[in-house]
């Protein structure tokens, strides 16, 4: 089993900052990339962020310069740290892994169940 668990979503007035963590657990033998997704209502789920192993970063363009992921590998945990927010970046934030579970496997997709990240004045 493998668990990624998101936490940090709320309620923001435009313009401030929210930090997510997701910490992912379970059996893991290594952790190669790790990112943010997003979904807003009627949209499609959209990249947001994602960092490398090495700590290689790639950002969407809606975000650039206002959020920064990074990653804890000790810890198997990404951030994303959202500043200066828009009404166009409430949506539901998913976790994203690239994992080995064992030694003989190779790499899959694991997912979060979600944080809601509203912002309204």
């Amino acid at each position: 089993q493998v668990q990624l668990v998101e936490s940090g979503g709320g309620l923001v007035q435009p313009g401030g900052s929210l930090r997510l963590s997701c910490a992912a657990s379970g059996n893991i033998f290594s952790v190669n990339a790790m990112g943010w997704y997003r979904q807003a209502p009627g949209n499609q789920r959209e990249l947001v962020a994602t960092i490398s192993s090495g700590g290689v970063t790639n950002y969407a363009d809606s975000v650039k310069g206002r959020f920064t992921i990074s990653r804890d590998n000790a810890k198997n945990t990404v951030y994303l740290q959202m500043n200066s927010l828009k009404l166009e970046d409430t949506a539901v934030y998913y976790c994203n892994a690239v994992l080995r579970r064992y030694w003989y496997s190779t790499d899959g997709n694991y997912w979060g169940q979600g944080t809601q990240v509203t912002v309204s004045s």
